[in-house]
């Protein structure tokens, strides 16, 4: 009859250690990632509320207890205020701080109204900027539904193919043509989407249409460096009296 063999009760000790540990990381890491979840939270609910004030035009800025205060979140502790204060509200790009501490909302633009906003995209437009996203603009101007509405003779809208999102820009119409319809429905079925520059140039030659050239100014072409003079200088020495020649009479005829 063969003995049992001893447990090794230092190995089971060993395996209890690493799963007590193993136990006590992942409530660890429970634990700091729902503390760290929940700041997050408390902060996405500020910028929330800041940003919704702004758009109903109320601009007063707000200390970290009001604005605790108006988001309901009261029972934020005294480690998450602290948070908010030193870093996370300061260092926010959607947050602008006061001079005396307090907290106001960032816009993408300084917009108060509809003349604002008309003249910022002017400035686009002059300026070849393009036009401004429409939820720039509404994040950025108080109660934007009625401006736009009353600007839309003088604004443009244009869906980004990208994305879908809405591009606004200045409505100039003193660069508007009349252009047939005939022509504006070959244009729209031609697809080019693939179809790079070069490609459609090749083309339009083979068809006989020959593609604008750019006659704009040229680059002047750097200038080369002349060779200096390699043979020596010579330093010429006057010949005796030569230099006085000018001054020197004839007193053969005296």
């Amino acid at each position: 009859m063969t003995p049992k063999k001893k447990p090794n009760l230092r190995h089971t000790h060993l395996l209890d250690q690493k799963w007590t540990a193993s136990i006590h990381f992942f409530n660890s890491y429970k634990t700091m990632t729902g503390s760290s979840n929940y700041k997050f939270g408390v902060l996405a609910k500020i910028v929330k509320h800041m940003r919704s004030r702004h758009q109903e035009g109320d601009d007063h800025p707000l200390s970290v207890e009001e604005i605790l205060d108006e988001t309901n979140q009261l029972d934020a502790s005294s480690k998450i205020k602290h948070w908010l204060l030193s870093e996370a509200l300061t260092n926010n790009p959607k947050i602008e701080v006061t001079l005396d501490g307090k907290f106001l909302f960032k816009p993408s633009y300084r917009i108060r109204d509809r003349k604002n906003l008309l003249k910022l995209l002017k400035q686009h437009d002059l300026k070849g900027l393009g036009g401004i996203l429409l939820e720039d603009i509404q994040e950025s101007l108080p109660h934007c539904e009625k401006a736009l509405k009353i600007l839309q003779d003088e604004i443009i809208y244009i869906i980004r193919p990208i994305d879908k999102k809405k591009i606004v820009f200045y409505n100039d119409k003193t660069a508007t043509l009349p252009i047939d319809e005939e022509f504006q429905k070959l244009w729209r079925s031609a697809a080019v989407e693939s179809v790079d520059d070069q490609k459609i140039e090749e083309y339009l030659e083979k068809q006989g249409i020959r593609s604008m050239q750019d006659h704009g100014l040229k680059k002047p072409l750097p200038q080369k460096r002349k060779k200096p003079n390699q043979r020596k200088k010579q330093n010429k020495k006057p010949r005796d009296n030569e230099h006085l020649a000018h001054v020197l009479e004839n007193y053969e005829d005296k």
